[in-house]
């Protein structure tokens, strides 16, 4: 009879010696019976050897006392213990903790750039004191099919709110510059500005800091202005003693001296209203006295409600007002807290639908799958090594470890890479962050405050302990016995639980990148479709000093100048930033009938200039006499007037009578988030901008003439112009701002799926080499080899693109309906998405696939 082979006395007297009493059993039971296995498998001087080794290099005296045993350490001594097994295992598996590293600092590096972001833009407005209480009068316009909503309201409402409810404290109106400055101008000195012109209360409403002069009283006079501190600056190198001093404003209708009344401290960097001097509303009107009419719109009102307040009330009781005042208006007042206007800025048939906090929210959420994407890296490359770790968790048990002891180590490593990744983030977010200021259009300030400090370091804590836990808690739970005899099998549960992780990550990529193609798609159909007029090679600059004084003349010596094909003048834009009007009659008009008009007052020439087509009478001539009693219609106003050949008649507009010389084609004066509604063109020959069409492949010539005559022409002013068609891209900045953003994000995103799916094809790879080798031994190919390794993590990715096109169809869709007009999105779409994803996810697993299929089987079973 055979006897059983034991492990050598001095092996088991260093147990005996090293651990505690209660854990003889296991040295004298499920020891000894690995023990025996190990002989049977290896040979006696084989497992002699590897025993020996495991336990020397698990327990070294001068990390943990011999005598205290594995329960009885210390904190210090775990705490050094821990801290040497995490070494150890990077130092094993060097490849994984790459792709972790990679993975969770650059998550958190895009998590924290998107956090200040965020933090920024919600930001915005909300320094107000009386925010609460502040709000914006708003009007919707109810038309055949649709109701608009506008900023613009009728100038007098805010002086009849505050006479005749009793509820509003304070309103004002507002009057921006939109996108002209004016000159201002002391002695020794000339600067450009931007004005609005605002009612009395402004500074008692807004919490603009007033830092010399009187709230109630700086508008007292209505010539009378309040500058910026970072104005009075330049042009009194003080912001003191100027009160009661006199300046000059160059600015079309409201040049003049003025008197200073006051100085404020410039708006904060996360206000919506950016201005350097402010006039008098009461000038405004003055100069403008049509704005005092109920059917015409412009300036922005804006309303300070007393305490307590029923805004849902208080909606219903205005709702009607202008109708009071004029019936045939269609219009309808609501309020919209102030602090909302720039972040809920989007209206669909009257509704709120949304705004920039779409863009807060996504990038929220993207940012959140980031950092998910990375977590779930983590888990399964943690889940996956921790298995190959069984041995030593067996051993550590075996000699008293508690579950306890080894949740704590598992845990303490994950949270280690996850603080390490920390650090590494920030030197990423130094590295990123000009560039990210320029993706962005903010200027980011990086302030790390205690609260903000707590939570990073809350959730970082949180990722560690989050991506441990499932090793933690799941290997710790086996019986040694089960262990070191290897008679553990990796569980089904466990195998679907890393699947599911795996498509997740895919689908998060696939969306994204199904994101990236529609909205570089949409942008690209913004850039070139037809307009209705032609925005190239189209340079426009603001009206004054000398200019002003004979507007047709410097006009006409502009035209001379080589290079230009057209000069005209212009009092709005093409961006939506014009007045509108329902005070307009007709022969035939229903009397119960409004409709409100886009109001663009033209130069001569402005027309032919934009190219805008011309379908029936004609443009603006000054070969004509009398054309400021003249008008010209767009197809959408003579079609919403129900107007027959309605050129040579004769309509009605404030009063006045104005014949009909044209229809022009429809032309986008709007953004492309509004279709085309009616509008007409009247002329103003004097007006507070110039644009010019320079000729093609002439540009740099042209634009260097037209310096030199403008500053011979206008001594002392610098020539500052735009091109026309930046001020389109400018209303879609926030469109690609998202376009660029997701594709970084989805960039990220599909890097760090990427980095998981690699560590998990090498673990897939190395756990397999012996089956490969015996493969290759019996014949099997290497592509054979490849697509076996493969075809798991394809069909993951399948699945995930399966999942990822209705989700990314259903989320795009409802972008793109913010857009009038917007593309169609195509299948193929999707279908290239998806087959990115496959080719990246292919390349990703064939390096790990080839690298093992080209392996040394011998090598490999040798090892064995």
């Amino acid at each position: 009879m055979n006897r059983k082979p034991t492990p050598p006395r001095l092996l088991l007297r260093f147990f005996k010696w090293f651990c505690h009493p209660s854990l003889h059993v296991y040295i004298e039971g499920d020891l000894l019976e690995l023990y025996q296995e190990r002989v049977e498998k290896a040979g006696k001087r084989k497992a002699d050897w590897r025993f020996a080794l495991d336990v020397l290099l698990l327990f070294r005296p001068s990390i943990i006392k011999p005598l205290e045993g594995y329960n009885q350490l210390n904190h210090y001594g775990m705490f050094r213990h821990n801290l040497l097994i995490t070494y150890r295992s990077i130092l094993r598996n060097k490849t994984s903790f790459f792709i972790n590293l990679v993975g969770l600092s650059t998550s958190l590096a895009c998590a924290l750039l998107i956090y200040f972001w965020v933090n920024d833009e919600l930001s915005v407005d909300k320094f107000h004191e009386k925010d609460n209480r502040l709000y914006q009068v708003m009007r919707n316009w109810e038309t055949s099919n649709n109701v608009l909503t506008f900023e613009g309201t009728p100038g007098r409402l805010a002086y009849s709110l505050v006479e005749e409810m009793p509820e509003v404290e304070m309103a004002i109106a507002d009057r921006p510059s939109f996108n002209n400055k004016g000159i201002l101008s002391t002695e020794k000195k000339q600067i450009k500005a931007s004005e609005r012109y605002v009612s009395q209360d402004f500074f008692n409403i807004f919490s603009y800091n007033l830092i010399h002069g009187n709230n109630n009283e700086a508008f007292s006079d209505k010539y009378a202005v309040v500058l910026s501190d970072e104005l009075a600056l330049k042009l009194f190198n003080t912001t003191a003693d100027i009160i009661g001093k006199t300046i000059e404003w160059d600015h079309g209708d409201f040049s003049g001296s003025y008197l200073i009344s006051g100085v404020f401290k410039t708006p904060p960097s996360n206000s919506s209203m950016q201005f350097d001097i402010l006039f008098s509303y009461e000038l405004f009107l003055e100069k403008r006295p049509e704005f005092l009419n109920w059917d015409n719109s412009n300036p922005a009102t804006y309303v300070l409600l007393k305490e307590d307040t029923d805004i849902d009330l208080f909606n219903k009781k205005i709702a009607g007002f202008v109708k009071s005042k004029l019936p045939t208006s269609k219009s309808t007042l609501f309020l919209r807290q102030y602090s909302d206007q720039y972040l809920y800025g989007t209206y669909e048939n009257g509704i709120q639908t949304g705004g920039r906090i779409t863009y807060v929210k996504l990038f929220s959420i993207v940012a959140t799958f980031i950092l998910i994407i990375a977590c779930i890296n983590f888990m399964n490359l943690s889940t996956a090594r921790a298995s190959r770790r069984l041995k030593e968790i067996g051993i550590k048990k075996a000699i008293g470890a508690k579950r306890k002891t080894l949740i704590i180590q598992f845990l303490s490593e994950s949270i280690a890479m996850a603080f390490l990744s920390l650090t590494v983030s920030f030197l990423l977010i130094l590295i990123l962050l000009p560039q990210f200021h320029y993706i962005s259009g903010k200027q980011l300030t990086l302030t790390f405050d205690a609260s903000l400090i707590l939570s990073v370091l809350g959730f970082v804590v949180f990722i560690g302990f989050l991506s441990g836990s499932y090793p933690a808690l799941y290997y710790s739970g086996f019986r040694p016995t089960a262990i070191l005899k290897e008679k553990l099998l990796t569980s089904t549960g466990e195998l679907w639980i890393r699947k599911g992780l795996v498509i997740f990550q895919f689908t998060v990529s696939v969306i994204l990148i199904s994101s990236v193609f529609i909205v570089s798609k949409q942008l690209s159909f913004i850039q070139k479709k037809n307009l209705g007029y032609n925005k190239d090679n189209i340079i426009y600059f603001t009206n004054e000093g000398k200019v002003l004084e004979g507007l047709e003349i410097f006009l006409a010596e502009i035209k001379k100048i080589s290079g230009v094909v057209h000069a005209s003048n212009f009092a709005n834009d093409l961006t939506g930033k014009h007045g509108s009007t329902s005070g307009l009659n007709w022969e035939g008009k229903n009397p119960d009938e409004s409709i409100s008009f886009g109001n663009l007052e033209v130069g001569y020439d402005l027309i032919e200039l934009l190219e805008i087509e011309v379908v029936a009478g004609r443009t603006f001539s000054s070969q004509f006499n009398s054309e400021r009693s003249k008008i010209i219609f767009n197809e959408s106003a003579v079609k919403a007037m129900g107007l027959e050949n309605p050129v040579g008649k004769t309509v009605k507009l404030w009063g006045e009578d104005r014949q009909i010389i044209g229809i022009v084609k429809d032309f986008h004066f709007e953004s492309l988030y509004k279709e085309i509604r009616p509008c007409f063109l009247q002329l103003y020959p004097i007006s507070n901008q110039t644009l010019v069409r320079i000729k093609v492949g002439t540009e740099t010539e042209t634009l260097t003439q037209l310096q030199k005559f403008y500053q011979e022409y206008n001594q002392g002013l610098p020539f500052d112009y735009q091109f026309l068609d930046q001020d389109y891209q400018a209303l879609y900045a926030a469109e690609k701002r998202v376009s660029t953003l997701s594709q970084y994000f989805a960039g990220i995103a599909i890097l760090i799926s990427c980095l998981g799916l690699l560590g998990l094809a090498a673990f897939a790879s190395e756990r397999r080499t012996k089956e490969i080798s015996i493969r290759k031994i019996l014949g099997s190919s290497i592509w054979r080899i490849i697509g076996l390794l493969s075809i798991d993590f394809a069909k993951m990715v399948l699945v995930a693109i399966l999942i990822a096109m209705p989700v990314s169809f259903v989320i795009l869709k409802r972008w793109l309906e913010n857009f009038s007009y917007r593309i169609n999105m195509e299948w193929w779409i999707f279908a290239l998405a998806g087959l990115v994803a496959i080719i990246i996810a292919f390349v990703t697993i064939s390096s790990q696939s080839i690298k093992a299929a080209l392996s040394n089987p011998v090598d490999a079973l040798k090892n064995e």
